[in-house]
């Protein structure tokens, strides 16, 4: 018996497949960077934001504190998700955030950041800190580590010149230290003299008085005792080779030798000098509050190739220097 055919069968098929959910997106892995949204223009306390995809965006502000998870902030006008350095002018502390929301949404502040954000930068909780965010656009790696929440190795310290010219800029004026006044010089105390208790008096000598003679009926001069008028003896001349000085030395002449390295950065703390003196084979030494990370070099050509090597590790404000 031949049972009919079921002409509907390929129609109810394709519908049943049309039907079935799209594939989830792995926003852990690179996909979780697309789409890009710009998004329309929103207004705060009266101001209207345009949002604008700035690839060379950077500016000066504050940051205030947000709630989320992970290395990550809020931003009025970039696109979300996007990447940005942000570095606390306060310290010189830079780490990479990630942008993925709106915000802040009330005030003036340029930036918001989530607590850990804020922890690598050493930043207070609940603060209001000055700070520069410049976009960037880092290597997958790193994406891929704030996607899942991490951070990413440390940044180099921004030096104190550039932090001094964000802060002008930001309309922050350093306050120059107090000049200490000169502490009077310490004299020394007078020498005591010791006198005996019982001091024995001593008999000076009895002068002899003069005698008187009578005067001459004659007009002549009166006589002059030898002892009225007594020659002063002069002191007698030194000798000229008593008073030659010896001759002074002539001082010798040391010659300095002049040594080059490579200057790779300078860092708050030690943990993140040994960290980048390991990357690029240099050592560490204290500078003040800093650690600074060298490259030592023998010669012109070992300077610039350690300085090549600084510079792809990821440390663009290397630079040689020569210690004389």
């Amino acid at each position: 018996m031949r049972l009919p055919a079921n002409r509907f069968a390929p129609l109810l098929a394709l519908a049943l497949l049309g039907a079935a959910p799209p594939p989830a997106v792995d926003r852990f892995g690179p996909a979780g960077d697309y789409p890009v949204t710009v998004g329309d223009p929103i207004t705060i306390d009266g101001v209207i934001y345009t949002p604008v995809d700035t690839l060379n965006y950077d500016a000066v502000g504050y940051a205030v504190t947000a709630d989320g998870a992970g290395v990550a902030g809020g931003h009025r006008t970039l696109p979300y998700p996007s990447y940005v350095e942000v570095t606390a002018l306060d310290s010189g502390k830079t780490t990479l955030v990630r942008i993925d929301r709106r915000g802040p949404m009330t005030g003036d502040a340029l930036i918001e950041l989530t607590p850990m954000a804020r922890a690598q930068l050493g930043l207070a909780e609940g603060s209001r800190a000055a700070v520069r965010v410049r976009r960037v656009n880092p290597p997958e790696n790193e994406r891929a580590l704030l996607r899942t929440g991490q951070e990413v190795p440390p940044r180099m310290d921004t030096p104190p010149g550039l932090l001094a010219a964000l802060k002008r800029k930001l309309g922050i004026v350093p306050v120059a230290p107090l000049a200490a006044a000169p502490s009077a010089p310490v004299l020394p105390p007078p020498p005591q003299v010791s006198t005996p208790k019982n001091p024995v008096a001593t008999a000076k000598p009895a002068l002899p008085r003069p005698v008187v003679r009578p005067r001459p009926a004659t007009t002549a001069k009166p006589a002059v005792s030898e002892a009225a008028v007594q020659p002063v003896p002069q002191p007698a001349p030194a000798s000229t080779a008593a008073t030659r000085k010896p001759a002074q030395k002539s001082s010798e002449q040391t010659t300095v030798k002049s040594a080059r390295f490579v200057q790779v950065g300078a860092f708050s703390t030690r943990d993140r000098a040994e960290a980048a003196a390991r990357q690029v084979g240099g050592s560490v030494s204290a500078a003040g509050k800093l650690w600074r990370v060298r490259i030592a070099a023998s010669s012109t050509t070992d300077a610039q190739a350690a300085l090549a090597k600084a510079k792809r590790a990821g440390y663009a404000d290397a630079r040689v220097l020569i210690d004389r």
